[in-house]
């Protein structure tokens, strides 16, 4: 999707673990001093995102490397998490003042990574007026999990709820937070944002956002190759 908004880039793909190629393999087949903007395919600013990938691009000083930022937090992921929704269930967005939405991230033992989920739970009820949204993590010990939230919710008297996948791609942690969150009695639970426009976009403002300030002009020769860097986790899907 990112290829076809913007056909002249040279884009390829990396995973940080038991999927192939891996960042230093792809780093290693860039000619030497050549520019490479690296974006990590991440919606929080997350120990992958600080550490691990910041880690291995120190080992190739022959590259000209601009890092980007995470894709979240950005104003068009409220768009995505909104139209994955109302995919999901149609009537979710139509009355906001009556629905709580809990949004389920895969969450961190980066506090300020989970802090900023948070952040963007309460900027959303902000922005779209439901009566609730609340953060909820499948995979931290920060807590609260998706169904702990569900029910925290429905116990407080609210009828409808429903869940906000706020994930990339599908696998073990979106299949757990659909299973446990309906077990709970939420109504709907979304998709993983996956290969969205929304996402698309955000990716290529990452990209401009990055780029050397110096690079008005690029040649054929110059053009920066664009790597994206997904984490892989074991999973079961």
């Amino acid at each position: 999707m990112v290829a076809e908004r913007a056909p002249g880039l040279d884009l390829r793909t990396a995973y940080l673990g038991r999927v192939l190629p891996t960042l230093p393999q792809v780093l290693n087949t860039i000619e030497p001093h050549a520019h490479v903007a690296v974006l990590p395919l991440l919606l929080t600013a997350a120990y992958h995102a600080t550490t691990d990938i910041p880690r291995m691009l120190a080992r190739f000083p022959w590259l000209q490397v601009s890092y980007g930022a995470p894709l979240g937090p950005h104003p068009l992921l409220f768009r995505a998490l909104e139209r994955r929704l109302a995919e999901a269930d149609p009537a979710a967005c139509e009355d906001p003042a009556r629905t709580a939405v809990v949004l389920a991230a895969a969450g961190s033992s980066h506090p300020a990574a989970n802090a900023a989920v948070a952040r963007l739970a309460a900027q959303w009820q902000a922005r779209a007026g439901w009566s609730a949204v609340r953060p909820a993590y499948a995979a931290s010990a920060a807590g609260p999990a998706p169904a702990a939230a569900v029910t925290s919710l429905r116990q407080a008297g609210t009828r409808r709820v429903v869940v906000a996948t706020y994930l990339l791609a599908p696998g073990y942690f979106a299949d757990r937070i659909r299973a446990s969150s309906l077990a709970a009695g939420a109504a709907s639970v979304s998709p993983a944002l996956g290969a969205s426009p929304e996402v698309a976009d955000v990716l290529l403002a990452r990209h401009v956002q990055c780029r050397p300030k110096d690079a008005t002009q690029e040649s054929e020769h110059s053009r920066p190759c664009i790597v994206g860097v997904r984490p892989i986790r074991a999973t079961r899907s």
